[in-house]
């Protein structure tokens, strides 16, 4: 555990994020083995906990789940080509932007995705936001995916068995894609998506004329790190007399001076062992004098 906080410390910020969501995708599975193990027929509690639900009163209830949804997935296949996505279109948004900047536009896009997809299953009929929960990280990738197309269309990548493509024509498809599925079983997954992707392509619109919508996301989250950070040792103060009057000093201060007053103590001692009290100087007398009156 050591070993993966220290590389988790050391990584940038796009390795960070695929970290945790794997390590909430290990948790989710280790819960769901447990209760398989155990008999328990019920759903996965990091789930429910964690999941953005689009029905009013169970969001009020889980607020948070607008944030912790983006690092949460059940199925292999869900999370291993988020991602991918992640990886290779974070890779390029670094190559441009910083990595606070792609922490902020991941979670915009998720939070926007998340909006969306509850409002989209509170208007229309044809949804019901009940029990409606959204998972996963697709959103937030999109953000990613469309801020990146659209500040560098013309970027070129190559793909098996297409060879080199822009990438702003991979984002024109996975936005079709999506519009095209709208009426399929996922409806809610592909509506997330569209928010997600929506904000990516707003967020760079801004961004050129100076404003990042995206930036409150780094101060909330720096307000929120600097509650929980260790606060400095506590700086002790000695007070000693000068000339008369009173003088604090600082625990390193006070150890120096303490250290050389040893010294000085010690040599006028080895000199009475030697040659006895009389051989002492005035100032050595004084100085023998106080502290052992200090002591």
């Amino acid at each position: 555990m050591n070993t993966l906080w220290s590389q988790f410390k050391q990584s940038n910020m796009l390795n960070r994020l695929i970290y945790i969501n794997l390590a909430v995708f290990v948790v989710v599975k280790l819960v769901d083995i447990v209760m398989m193990l155990s008999g328990v027929q019920a759903a996965n509690p990091v789930v429910e906990f964690l999941g953005a639900y689009a029905g009013w009163e169970n969001l009020i209830r889980h607020p948070w789940g607008v944030v912790t949804y983006m690092f949460l997935h059940q199925g292999f296949l869900h999370i291993l080509f988020n991602l991918l996505w992640l990886f290779w279109f974070g890779r390029i948004f670094l190559e441009y932007f910083t990595g606070r900047q792609l922490l902020n536009v991941y979670i915009c896009g998720g939070i926007a995705g998340a909006l969306l997809y509850t409002l989209a299953f509170n208007i229309f009929p044809a949804f019901d936001a009940t029990y409606a929960m959204a998972i996963g990280a697709s959103a937030a990738v999109y953000a990613i995916v469309l801020a990146t197309a659209v500040y560098v269309p013309n970027y070129t990548v190559y793909l098996l068995f297409l060879g080199q493509v822009k990438i702003k024509w991979i984002a024109v498809f996975s936005l079709i894609s999506d519009l095209a599925m709208l009426d399929g079983a996922n409806a809610g997954g592909h509506i997330a998506h569209i928010g997600g992707a929506l904000f990516g392509i707003f967020y760079i619109a801004s961004l050129r004329k100076g404003t990042d919508i995206a930036a409150w996301v780094g101060r909330v989250i720096d307000a929120v790190s600097g509650i929980f950070k260790r606060k400095p040792k506590m700086k002790v103060s000695y007070k000693r007399t000068d000339g008369g009057y009173r003088r604090a000093e600082s625990d390193y201060d006070y150890n120096a001076r303490k250290h050389n007053e040893q010294k000085e103590i010690d040599a006028i001692l080895d000199k009475i062992a030697k040659s006895g009290y009389n051989g002492l100087t005035e100032d050595e007398k004084r100085t023998l004098f106080r502290n052992s009156r200090n002591n």
